[in-house]
């Protein structure tokens, strides 16, 4: 059990969710789109994290060398699948015509990756790791203050896996920066391969409270992460 042991901590979230319709005006948010991607019929993809005894007998986690790039399929499937539901429509068009383009008149023509910044105020990153993150800012062209709130929660609570993502969102309403009307998109991994995606909109303008994970060291973020520790 070293593996999980080295590369996870302990984390949990509860959320109260209800469809009736008494409830919206105390409920924070609205749960807008839900997308899972699962991988689970490719064989390399279900055993790229897989838990299994050794040849001594001790059960633990085996991580595939292909990991990353499954999960890069899974990425793209389940962004390819949300995109449509959430992107204006001329980022569509503009994907749209480049697509065509690659098709007909030149395939090397670089693919447009849509800005999903014109669908979302708020981005929840699954913190499973500083590469993870990295690659989710690069490819989705974000900001340092759209990952902030994953960089942050990776820093003070390590890699609590999809538990990560409600603290993201905690650290971004004790910011004060959860408005009413803001659109936020969770997007995380699992074994199996999956992933998920939701997006949520929030019903009114979030204030800090006093019970959050980060109420006492909230004033202390976001901190500089650097690159390399000298040990």
């Amino acid at each position: 059990m070293l593996l999980p042991n080295c590369l996870f901590r302990m984390g949990g979230a509860a959320i109260l969710l209800s469809n009736k319709s008494r409830d919206k005006r105390r409920a924070k948010y609205r749960l807008v789109h839900v997308v899972r991607t699962h991988k689970g019929s490719d064989d390399k993809a279900y055993k790229c994290v897989y838990e299994q005894e050794d040849s001594e007998g001790k059960v633990g986690i085996n991580l595939s060398k292909d990991l990353m790039v499954i999960a890069g399929e899974a990425l793209k499937s389940n962004i390819t699948t949300i995109g449509p539901l959430v992107l204006p429509a001329s980022e569509q068009i503009l994907f749209l015509f480049t697509l065509i383009g690659r098709k007909i008149f030149n395939p090397k023509w670089r693919p447009y990756i849509p800005d999903f910044k014109q669908a979302f105020e708020h981005f929840c990153i699954h913190a499973g790791g500083r590469a993870v993150i990295d690659e989710l800012q690069k490819n989705l062209q974000l900001s340092s203050e759209h990952v902030e709130a994953s960089r942050m929660t990776l820093h003070r609570f390590g890699n609590t896996s999809s538990s990560s993502l409600w603290y993201e969102l905690s650290y971004i309403e004790a910011k004060g920066r959860m408005k009413k009307g803001d659109r936020v998109w969770q997007i995380a991994f699992g074994s199996g391969f999956k992933c998920n995606s939701a997006v949520w909109k929030c019903n009114r303008t979030i204030k800090t409270t006093t019970d959050g994970p980060w109420q006492d060291c909230i004033d202390k973020y976001p901190v500089h992460i650097p690159e390399i520790v000298k040990l």
